[in-house]
């Protein structure tokens, strides 16, 4: 149908546009529909340019506008001419879009500054292309592929096409081609979208974006609330190209939360290569808007500036209250010609009286500095964590930080995301991160290593001091800069005679200090004979292996084991300096009697973070250090070997595999003299102790550790997310001890005053190991019920505690009571009396606020000391009729009563606030002796910043929303629902369930298995012997692949332990083992 099938006339056409604007858009609309058709395209141009002749002039122009509710105009394009060597574009507008001016003028005199090459070829998409000519221009100037035009406004959107086709078509509508035989429709599409969403939905990715974005200096939230048509009133139309809803960026005050959610929706769907470029006022600041980019990941360029005047009819009255809120000053200038800037309050007096303020328009062209991992994080935090945006901070001046913390924030971004929970990692640490350890000292040190060679500690302090615990030397030669953080009686004491006997089992190591120069060392070695040296080498000194080797020879020839640090010289770097340890590495085996220690403390961005390892070729070391390690630390924190594996991960991932022949390496000298060995007491534990077991093939099912495998919660991992995204954190926001002390108060109504100490670590397990030092250099005696965790009664009999049981019984639940607390003080001197409490692990049942109180009482009478573990407590399950801790009035009116006696509190936070990889523990002291006696044994590995930032942030959360809570109502569901499917397992299989009420553990009695002679399994998972309580663990683990903990870690005769803190899958197949073993026993 022809257009004057439509309207008979132009004359006709006008008179239906006078009616109204949305009459005006009707018939524009039906033009359109005639311009798509290519049978009347043609007809339909030409009637367009019947249409602009008629008002040919700018008066003419603007009266057509006010009358008939459209305009067509010639943008000139100034010192530019097209591929058709025009100079001009033509152009529609209707009221209800914005008419291009000064913003829009600035935006594309910035994209001019580009070279030619910028959009050629590209594939391009404009934000916010209102009436569609910067598109148009970009296509006419520089040949893109394709331009994609979007805008929120579908009006907007249709007066873009018929712009295209005025461009597109000559005035007679005939095609206009380019050099490349396109016309303008080939290159360009317009589409209603609201941002970026039309190029994710059809996922197009783009090499440029660009966008000309308002800044609304007061956003209105409600502005997007109504439904969005094209038959919306023009009001409405023109105020949503506003954007006037705030986005949920921090941003938003000044205006910028649209761009920032842009920035953000780009970098979802830009090309690695891509660059965005933006508009931008300079109200806020040039620091405010180029900070806006920088915090993203995004590199900046300004491409140019000049002033415009602020709107007169533009408030800024919201702008005076943020600067009289904060101490942000926005920024103006005194008309056009102004160069010195004035805050908001003085633009808006200065208005007020008369006067015109202009602002600085920016347009910034912005590229990811590392877009792949960039990317990572984005997509991250689209993904349920969006609050965290507001935290979020990419932006370094120093590119050495941005390459090591970028692709670490990636990864944790992946591992968050795919993970619901931790993995379960052996106590010498991660093998991924031991993996890569032994790749890069192949790779760049010719050193071949293997992940079994590898245990890794939260610290080198703890390491030194866990290595000398494993050997207990009388004597140890330990390096000046290495004894810092060794207990004050080993730097003390001058036991440096050996007995005659020649024993070594003197409970206090002598350490002489020695200076770190290998002459001196060597000359001390062997005039004063230790049984262990611990040192670093001097600078100097470490380029070849020469020293190296003296001090092998020299600590070989008198028996003395050697551990050897090489902290300061090792390099994670592409071009690490030469190191002559591990040059002579290459080239040979480390003999059995040496030990390499490495701290890693090196990064570019954490000066506190820090991960140890102890290289050992030695299988019964490397064996024994894992099980140290295991004793009285537990495990390294996960993340921070993540941090440093990202690190060597990142100098390895560009490397070939296996391109090197391994080195070949000289067979080991002879063997050494007889040498200090590890003393009996250590050797007795790690015989006796329920260790746990480590499979490569991840294949085991533990229900064997003091783990939560449960799933981590959405506040859990935005929590540690965002402590690595923030940067400068404030003191304040990682001080923990007020938040502690609240949950403390509020849990159990514990006391705490000024003179209250809080010492924090990595987890508790290492806190209480430092506990029992002090019980033992007051030659207490570590009073633990029959029935406790034995991980905890290890630790103790390694650090050579004097230890006693108290005993319990099964009518009690196997929980101490008054009458029997009482009885066993009577013949114990020194008491310190260990309590898992409300939640007694492992049992799993609780301590009422009467039961506590009387024991309490009792400990009370004869001045003992008393640690309560709350580890284990904050999830009860089974518990109707049970009231919590309020021992606040108790413990006053006890302590007035008996000035010795003391309670100290020991927890963490993994089951009261569900923090699964989240290792963080504290311990309240409040007795002066007890608090200077726990800090002469200083090598306690604290948490990292990262982490106490974490714990505060949940913490606080705990106390402001409901969120948290609701998910441990939920875990304590899931909790209540496995122990009554374990519990009806383990019955049905022949078991005797003691009834629990909290907690991760269930202990039960195997009562038909108990004596009897079995044969099962087949091959290597065969297992034949006499059952018991003790080798039912073995049976099940050989048999099954499930590890539980027998009696010999619950101290109860008869008893075994299983913890329910697993994941669903974990869980269903642990319950298919217990099964498959009771069929097996059965036939």
């Amino acid at each position: 149908m022809a257009v004057n099938e439509l309207c008979t006339s132009t004359d006709d056409f006008l008179k239906r546009c006078e009616q109204s604007g949305d009459a005006a858009y009707s018939m524009l609309r039906s033009l359109l529909e005639k311009l798509e058709d290519p049978v009347t395209r043609k007809e339909a141009r030409i009637f367009l340019a019947l249409l602009q002749k008629r008002f040919d002039t700018k008066e003419a122009s603007d009266q057509c506008l006010q009358t008939y509710h459209f305009q067509i105009q010639d943008i000139v394009l100034e010192q530019y001419e097209g591929f058709q060597k025009r100079k001009k574009l033509t152009m529609m507008v209707i009221p209800s879009i914005f008419i291009p001016e000064d913003w829009s003028f600035t935006f594309y005199e910035g994209l001019n500054r580009h070279p030619d090459s910028i959009f050629q070829d590209k594939t391009v998409a404009e934000l916010g292309c209102g009436n569609g000519w910067i598109s148009i221009a970009i296509a006419e100037k520089w040949s893109p592929s394709k331009v994609y035009g979007l805008d929120i406004n579908p009006r907007a959107v249709k007066i873009s096409w018929i712009n295209l086709y005025l461009n597109a078509l000559d005035d007679n509508g005939e095609p206009i081609y380019d050099d490349e035989k396109k016309t303008l429709l080939d290159r360009i599409e317009f589409h209603e979208s609201d941002l970026l969403s039309y190029c994710k939905d059809n996922r197009i990715e783009l090499e440029r974006i660009v966008g000309c974005i308002p800044q609304i200096l007061n956003p209105n939230p409600d502005a997007m609330s109504k439904l969005i048509t094209e038959n919306a009133s023009e009001e409405f139309l023109h105020s949503l190209s506003n954007y006037c809803a705030l986005q949920g960026f921090v941003e938003d005050q000044f205006g910028l939360g649209l761009i920032a959610r842009a920035v953000e929706e780009g970098i979802s769907v830009i090309k690695p290569s891509g660059i965005m470029i933006f508009n931008m006022g300079g109200r806020p600041g040039q620091a405010v808007c180029k900070r806006l980019f920088e915090r993203r990941g995004l590199r900046v360029n300004k491409l140019w500036q000049t002033k415009i005047l602020q709107a007169a009819d533009t408030d800024i009255s919201a702008l005076v209250e943020i600067e009289k809120s904060s101490m942000h000053r926005f920024e103006f200038f005194m008309g056009l010609v102004g160069d010195q800037p004035i805050c908001a309050r003085t633009a808006w007096a200065y208005g007020k009286a008369g006067g015109r303020i202009s602002h600085a328009l920016s347009v910034y062209s912005c590229q990811l500095r590392q877009p792949s991992q960039v990317k990572k994080i984005f997509e991250f935090i689209k993904n349920g964590f969006h609050d965290i945006s507001s935290s979020l901070d990419l932006s370094f001046e120093d590119d050495a930080v941005a390459d090591e913390k970028i692709p670490f924030l990636a990864y944790l971004a992946s591992v968050l995301k795919e993970n619901s929970v931790f993995p379960y990692e052996s106590p010498a640490g991660s093998r991924w991160f031991r993996n890569l350890i032994a790749g890069f000292m192949k790779t760049y040190h010719h050193f071949p290593l293997v992940a079994d060679n590898v245990v890794v500690f939260p610290s080198r302090a703890v390491a030194i001091e866990n290595l000398l615990r494993l050997f207990l030397p009388q004597l140890a030669i330990v390096d000046e800069q290495l004894s810092h953080h060794l207990p004050r009686q080993w730097l003390t004491s001058l036991k440096i005679e050996k007995s005659q006997t020649g024993s070594t089992s003197e409970d206090v190591i002598t350490v002489i200090e020695a200076p770190r120069q290998s002459d001196s060392m060597t000359e001390l070695i062997k005039k004063l004979k230790p049984q262990v040296v611990v040192t670093g080498m001097a600078q100097f000194e470490s380029v070849t292996s020469s020293s190296f080797e003296h001090l092998l020879d020299t600590t070989r020839e008198i028996g003395c084991r050697l551990f050897l640090d090489i902290s300061d010289q090792f390099e994670l770097s592409s071009l690490p300096k030469s190191n002559g340890v591990l040059k002579y590495l290459a080239g040979a085996p480390l003999p059995s009697h040496a030990a390499i220690v490495c701290g890693l403390v090196k990064n570019q961005v954490y000066s506190d973070l820090e991960v140890a390892f102890v290289i050992s070729e030695d299988e019964t070391i490397y064996k024994a250090l894992s099980k140290t390690m295991e004793l009285l630390q537990g495990n390294t924190a996960l993340i921070s070997q993540y941090y440093y594996g990202c690190l060597f991960h990142e100098l390895l991932a560009f490397q070939l595999a296996d391109r090197r022949p391994p080195a070949e390496r000289k067979s080991e000298k002879l063997e050494a003299p007889k040498m200090i060995g590890f003393p009996s007491s250590v050797s007795s534990v790690f015989n006796h102790a329920e260790l746990s077991v480590t499979d490569s093939d991840n294949a085991l099912i533990h229900m064997d550790v003091d783990q939560s495998f449960l799933p981590i919660p959405t506040p859990v991992k935005a929590a540690i997310f965002e402590s690595f995204v923030r940067q400068n954190i404030a003191e304040s926001e990682i001080d923990v001890t007020s938040n502690i002390r609240q949950l403390m108060e509020s849990s159990y109504g514990f006391p705490t005053n000024s003179k209250t100490e809080f010492i924090y670590a990595d987890c508790p397990l290492a806190l209480f190991s430092k506990f029992v030092l002090c019980c033992i250099h007051e030659g207490g005696t570590l009073c633990f019920p029959s029935g406790s965790n034995g991980s905890y009664v290890s630790a103790a009999k390694f650090v050579k505690a004097n230890i006693a049981y108290i005993p319990t019984n099964p009518e009690e639940g196997f929980k101490l009571t008054q009458k029997t607390v009482e009885s066993f003080l009577k013949t114990v001197n020194k008491p310190w009396i260990f309590i898992s409490g409300p939640t007694v692990n492992p049992t799993g049942q609780l301590y009422s606020n009467e039961e506590i109180k009387s024991i309490l009482s009792v400990c009370a009478q004869f001045g003992a000391r008393v640690i309560i573990d709350t580890s284990f407590s904050g999830v009860e399950f089974n518990s109707k009729g049970s009231d919590g801790w309020n021992l606040k009035d108790t413990l006053a009116k006890l302590k007035s009563q008996n000035q010795s006696f003391c309670v100290s509190l020991l927890g963490g936070l993994f089951l009261k606030m569900l923090t699964a990889g989240v290792t963080f523990g504290f311990l309240l002291l409040d007795q002066p002796t007890l608090i200077e006696a726990f800090h002469s044994f200083p090598g306690l590995s604290k948490p990292h910043t990262t982490i106490k930032y974490q714990v505060k942030k949940l913490l606080d959360q705990r106390e402001r929303t409901a969120e948290l809570s609701n998910v441990v109502s939920e875990q304590e569901n899931m909790l209540a629902s496995r122990y009554k499917l374990l519990k009806k397992t383990l019955e049905s299989c022949g078991w005797d369930v003691l009834e629990a009420h909290s907690g991760v553990s269930v202990v039960a009695k195997p009562s038909v298995y108990l004596g009897k002679t079995v044969k099962i399994g087949k091959d290597s998972s065969s297992w034949e012997g006499k059952l018991d309580d003790t080798n039912i663990r073995e049976a099940m683990l050989k048999t099954t692949g499930l590890c539980i903990n027998s009696s010999l870690w619950t101290g109860i005769p008869g008893y075994c332990r299983f913890t329910i803190a697993l994941e669903d899958g974990d869980f269903e197949r642990a319950l298919a083992c217990i099964t498959k073993f009771g069929d097996m026993v059965g036939k």
